[in-house]
């Protein structure tokens, strides 16, 4: 009769591991704002790239202190007469069909925002969850769909509320829904407008702006760059975000090539559990210089070497 060998653990989770690998590197990691240039492209050809695991749709910068908030997707649509409804079909694509989380990004550079209180926080967020976030309302700038949570990027007006608008957001997730936050910091800690907001740990996703500012990256200042990431991953939060322009053209400073992320940045950024992968501004400037594909298989976390770094529990004889 024949005798049946036991499959050696080792060989057994390998196995598993071989069996993982494809939907491990398969899965982006990339998150990208689209909404303010027409020739990006539609947000279903977006997400269908399969260079983004995030669209971040800029924005709402319009809102608080008694102002009647106002979506800006001025490169697609007008929203104040209904005109960008017909988004729905694209969102619920992103979400379905290429596993997108699609969400609603606050503030940006420009516009006429800022909390004056607690109560003006708590207003805001009931309007974001009634207008983009359920089916509770029927003023739906974006139509018959409901977006998977919402970005901070914070870059004027006050410092004040906005850790408390994050409370507020985060209260309406319910075990079979979440609301999901993110934020967009500058790289120089604290920020001068999120870091209590950040503080509270609620946010899921912090997309860290290296650019534009003192602390981008620099291959002569390496040991800089590194020591602020580590400040960075050493926050309350789940996963950081590299923030990189995704052309020489869209920010004054800060771009780094294609090479340079993948021989040596990513080399720091990825010794972090917390490295969640790279956020670029914008869907505009990647589609016109190319970047996402040349480094979308390099930018995430190194998943199949966390796994094999975990040990293997050997059988038990009988």
């Amino acid at each position: 009769m024949a005798v049946r060998s036991q499959a050696s653990p080792l060989v057994l989770a390998a196995c598993l591991l071989l069996a993982l690998t494809g939907r491990l590197r398969a899965e982006p990691c990339g998150a990208v704002y689209w909404g303010q240039n027409a020739y990006e492209g539609s947000l279903r050809e977006t997400c269908a790239t399969g260079y983004y695991k995030y669209v971040l749709l800029s924005s709402l910068n319009r809102f608080g202190h008694g102002r009647i908030p106002q979506l800006n997707l001025a490169g697609h649509c007008d929203s104040t007469n209904g005109g960008c409804t017909f988004l729905s079909s694209d969102i619920i694509s992103c979400q379905q069909d290429y596993n997108v989380k699609v969400m609603l990004s606050l503030g940006g550079p420009y516009g006429n925002y800022r909390l004056a209180s607690r109560k003006d926080a708590r207003n805001v967020a009931y309007h974001v969850w009634n207008s983009y976030l359920s089916y509770s309302s029927t003023d739906r700038p974006l139509g018959n769909s409901a977006l998977d949570g919402i970005d901070f990027d914070i870059e004027r007006g006050s410092t004040d509320y906005w850790d408390d608008l994050a409370r507020f957001l985060s209260a309406y997730s319910t075990p079979d829904r979440k609301v999901y936050l993110s934020a967009a910091p500058q790289c120089s800690m604290p920020d001068y407008y999120l870091q209590a907001a950040i503080d509270t740990g609620l946010f899921d996703y912090v997309w860290v702006q290296f650019y534009n500012n003192y602390c981008e990256y620099s291959p002569d200042d390496a040991v800089t760059f590194a020591q602020i990431w580590n400040q960075l991953v050493s926050a309350n939060v789940s996963k950081v975000f590299l923030g990189l322009p995704a052309s020489p053209q869209a920010a004054g400073s800060g771009f780094v090539t294609p090479d340079e992320l993948i021989d040596s940045i990513l080399p720091i950024v990825k010794g972090s559990e917390k490295h969640g992968g790279i956020m670029l501004w914008s869907r505009y400037h990647d589609v016109i210089y190319g970047f996402s594909p040349q480094v979308k298989n390099h930018v995430c976390p190194d998943r199949m070497a966390s796994l094999l770094s975990m040990r293997v529990r050997p059988f038990m004889k009988v």
